[in-house]
């Protein structure tokens, strides 16, 4: 399945955000409505928050079910398999998330 790179860098409607929870019930306050505000608040959520969604693969999900990223999802996947947690945590993700956001914007540039 080939990325649409239009569709994983467009915003979504905040009822398909992401919603950022340090366990269930507990709302940290912080969503993500883009996949550049993902990587935004990467660096300012609770480690904890990044934790929890990780190994409850919602990440992965949201990425590839809401932003149609099954590149990036399966890359996030590959953090949980490493069990990969903290500060690591943080900058492992941002790399991963800044990196395709890279890509995904020069090939839509060279599509124009």
């Amino acid at each position: 399945m080939s990325v649409s790179p239009s569709r994983t860098l467009r915003s979504v409607l905040r009822e398909e955000a992401f919603y950022f929870f340090t366990s269930i019930g507990n709302y940290t306050g912080q969503s993500a409505a883009s996949l550049d505000e993902f990587l935004q608040k990467i660096k300012e959520v609770d480690i904890k928050s990044l934790e929890f969604h990780l190994y409850r693969e919602d990440f992965e999900k949201w990425i590839a079910q809401t932003l149609g990223d099954a590149k990036l999802a399966e890359d996030i996947k590959g953090l949980r398999n490493m069990k990969v947690v903290g500060n690591a945590l943080r900058d492992r993700l941002y790399f991963l998330v800044s990196r395709r956001l890279k890509d995904l914007k020069s090939s839509l540039q060279a599509s124009k």
